[in-house]
């Protein structure tokens, strides 16, 4: 009975030392609601990382972003085509009778005859040959809707990534509770014995003193564990927009995907890199606009049209052609017209302004690159170092448990003493919390060469 009461004491210890979650990024929600899991809603990884990507504030905003630019390369496309105007007026005018030769009426704007006139005018431009600015403008707008595209990717990922920290951080919080819960009733059982010993001079009281020093250190790790999945329930509701939601009551597992070379994450990161998206439609956008800079040196060609209506009826129409007549006409024209803005030395500085941004351009483009193949890198680092450690505490966790049943058999048989069992149950309960703080770090360092890459595929679903 005092072996059960020092064994319990023991691993409540070491679990009491061990508990390490992961904080939660779900500042942004309500910490304080309380988990209703009678009305929860179950969903796994890919369906809770579905919603967030349908729900999540930053990817709509996001995607808001997106059709924004799609109106304007909308724009772009018409507004060449759309160069016409429409100006009309309705007036009171004055009766005036007569021609060129005789007029029985005075010039006086304001009589006691007035009837109503009206006048339409209708004129724009249809560009034929711009040397170039319309298709420049075309593909500068082209362009910026593959940027505002790659940077929806850009802030699913993000997303992605906090979705897996608070899902793998509930799954740790919950899995501790649960080893929690058993090593407490353990040791709520070993204290009542205990003390029954010790009330009848049978016990140790220093070790129910430090079995009641570990009892309240434990009861003070269970609230830390149940604020961490209160945060990290709260975290994902928010992400996903759905407030019952819940997640399924599995242990945390380590991912599927089996790390390969570090080359295949980089050519990986070239294609599927959202950052690296965006600077390649961007130097594509910075180049259109050098063209377009350069492309107004040189004038504009089109086809002019114009068409005119007045009706004036107290007004005399006149028919002569070479009298002037403008209360009563119809007209209408077509003529090839050129417009050419002749600032020629403002201009030359406007060009090499643009050519300093494409300049700019191409040296983030190759920081970009540069910074993406460096956190590739890193992250790959990390998940074999996470990888590796899981591995060393999966095997320590397997020789502690060996240790502590070897010692429990030496007990039986009386070859050795209670005290003995100590060292084994601290290292055996030190380890299996290392072994499943270890498959947390191993998730999340999956998830983040994912993120590093693009390739959302490699990183953990949750089964």
């Amino acid at each position: 009975m005092a072996r059960r009461a020092a064994r319990a004491a023991l691993v409540a210890a070491a679990v009491s030392l061990a508990v390490r979650l992961a904080p939660s990024p779900a500042a942004a929600a309500d910490p304080g609601e309380a988990p209703r899991r009678q009305a929860a809603i179950v969903h796994d990884l890919p369906r809770v990382l579905a919603l967030a990507d349908r729900n999540h504030p930053n990817v709509a905003a996001a995607r808001a972003r997106l059709n924004q630019v799609r109106a304007q390369l909308d724009e772009a496309h018409y507004a060449p085509f759309s160069q016409f105007k429409l100006t009309g007026g309705v007036a009171l005018a004055p009766t005036v009778r007569g021609n060129n030769v005789f007029s029985p009426n005075t010039d006086v704007s304001l009589t006691s005859s007035l009837g109503v006139a009206w006048r339409a005018n209708l004129d724009g431009v249809v560009p034929l040959w711009t040397f170039g600015k319309i298709t420049s403008l075309w593909d500068a707008a082209e362009a910026n809707v593959r940027v505002n595209q790659a940077n929806v990717e850009k802030e699913r990922d993000a997303v992605r990534l906090d979705v897996r920290k608070a899902y793998f951080g509930l799954q740790l919080a919950r899995d501790s509770r649960s080893l929690l819960t058993d090593v407490r009733s353990e040791m709520d059982k070993a204290l009542r014995r205990l003390e029954e010993q010790v009330e009848s001079d049978e016990g140790d009281p220093i070790e129910l003193l430090k079995l009641q020093t570990f009892g309240a250190e434990l009861e003070a790790r269970g609230a830390e564990v149940d604020k961490y999945t209160s945060v990290a329930l709260a975290g994902l509701r928010f992400y996903t927009g759905v407030p019952d939601l819940d997640i399924p009551d599995v242990p945390i597992r380590p991912p599927k995907h089996r790390l390969g070379h570090v080359s295949r994450y980089l050519t990986a990161a070239r294609l599927y890199r959202p950052e690296l998206a965006q600077a390649r439609a961007g130097l594509d956008a910075r180049t259109a606009q050098v063209r377009l800079a350069r492309a107004q040196l040189f004038p504009d060609i089109g086809l002019g049209l114009q068409a005119g209506v007045s009706a004036a009826p107290e007004v005399a129409d006149q028919l002569n052609p070479f009298t002037s007549d403008p209360g009563n006409y119809f007209h209408y024209g077509a003529a090839l017209v050129l417009q050419w803005k002749l600032d020629l030395l403002p201009q030359s500085a406007r060009i090499r302004f643009a050519e300093a941004q494409l300049e700019e351009m191409a040296a983030t483009q190759r920081f970009a690159m540069g910074g993406v193949a460096t956190e590739v890198e890193t992250a790959y680092a990390e998940v074999m170092e996470a990888q590796r450690r899981l591995d060393a505490y999966t095997k320590a966790a397997r020789y502690g448990k060996r240790w502590l049943v070897m010692v429990q058999q030496g007990i039986d048989v009386g070859t050795m003493a209670e005290k003995d069992l100590i060292d084994p149950a601290k290292a055996y309960a030190t380890n299996r919390f290392n072994q499943l703080n270890a498959t947390m770090d191993l998730d999340m360092a999956m998830s983040r060469l994912a993120k590093a890459t693009g390739w959302d595929a490699i990183a953990p679903d949750g089964t």
